[in-house]
């Protein structure tokens, strides 16, 4: 009996040392993420990243908008991948920036006072965007947003439009386009649909134009393209990380860990891992570790 005692001593002191030295994971943090697949992708490189840096991750993801941002602001999530956009339009009500840092600075000084620290600005800029059939910009001469303007303003009621409700009746969405560029297309022109339709009306020519988010893999899938704006009317919607002040405070390293990681990350190889998902049917998972490692984040 007393051998048995002095083994379970040893292995309870061993046990000890080994966190104290580091052995031991009590880090712990929760990666909240949204209901689309690039959400799907950037969580699950963050949860990579934080684990091979020793912290244990829960996950919370398939969240609307404004669910996941009611959780962050509970503490119910530490760490998401938000859109600078989204924070100063949708969560704070503020004017639209289109500036890249000029919009990650408004947010970053706004939401301070909701104890939310945004870090680690990339340049994936899921913003909205119009998008045409590649043969038919060429063929009709149109680049950029000005070029649908003056086509539209030319032939009044020849080109059909595509929308979710959301970009139909936003001043960042339809409206606001319009107002600057200088153009209207007719109401019995402008057919709302479920985003995602979109696209699928425009590659059946059923329209001519649609809405759309810059980084989405259906525009390179159906051999789309993305307008110029010109005008640069469309806010920033540059993926940054945010995260509750506390978990920063007590976590800075976070931001360190995932430095490599958003400097690296632009809007072409984000609507490549899109596309590895939405079109290849490849599994988030193996995407996002994948990504990692042959881009030396993780061995």
């Amino acid at each position: 009996m007393k051998k048995l005692i002095m083994g379970i001593s040893t292995l309870t002191a061993s046990a000890a040392m080994l966190t104290a030295c580091g052995g031991g994971n009590d880090k712990e943090v929760t990666v909240g993420a949204k209901n689309f697949t690039e959400q799907f992708i950037l969580a699950k490189m963050t949860e990579i990243m934080l684990e091979e840096n020793d912290f244990s991750v829960d996950m919370a993801d398939n969240m609307g908008s404004t669910a996941l941002r009611q959780a962050l602001e509970s503490g119910e999530v530490g760490v998401t991948w938000e859109y600078t956009g989204t924070g100063l339009i949708t969560y704070n009500d503020e004017e639209p920036i289109s500036e890249k840092d000029e919009a990650f600075e408004a947010i970053q000084s706004i939401d301070a006072e909701q104890d939310i620290t945004w870090t680690n600005p990339s340049n994936i800029d899921n913003t909205y965007t119009l998008v045409m059939r590649e043969a038919d910009g060429e063929e009709k001469g149109i680049e950029t947003i000005s070029d649908l303007a003056d086509y539209i303003n030319e032939n009044p009621e020849e080109m059909e439009f595509a929308t979710d409700a959301e970009f139909g009746n936003r001043e960042d969405g339809l409206p606001g386009v319009e107002e600057t560029y200088g153009f209207e297309f007719g109401n019995s022109q402008v057919n709302e649909m479920s985003y995602g339709l979109n696209y699928e009306a425009l590659n059946n020519e059923e329209v001519d134009v649609a809405m759309g988010h810059a980084t989405d893999s259906r525009i390179e899938e159906y051999n789309l393209y993305n307008l110029e704006d010109d005008e640069q009317f469309f806010p920033s919607y540059h993926a940054s990380v945010s995260m509750r002040t506390e978990v920063y405070e007590e976590y800075p390293e976070i931001e360190e860990i995932l430095e490599p990681l958003s400097q690296e990350l632009d809007g072409e190889t984000m609507t490549g891992l899109n596309y590895q998902v939405d079109i290849e049917d490849e599994n988030v998972d193996d995407v996002a570790r994948n990504y990692l490692q042959e881009n030396g984040f993780i061995e």
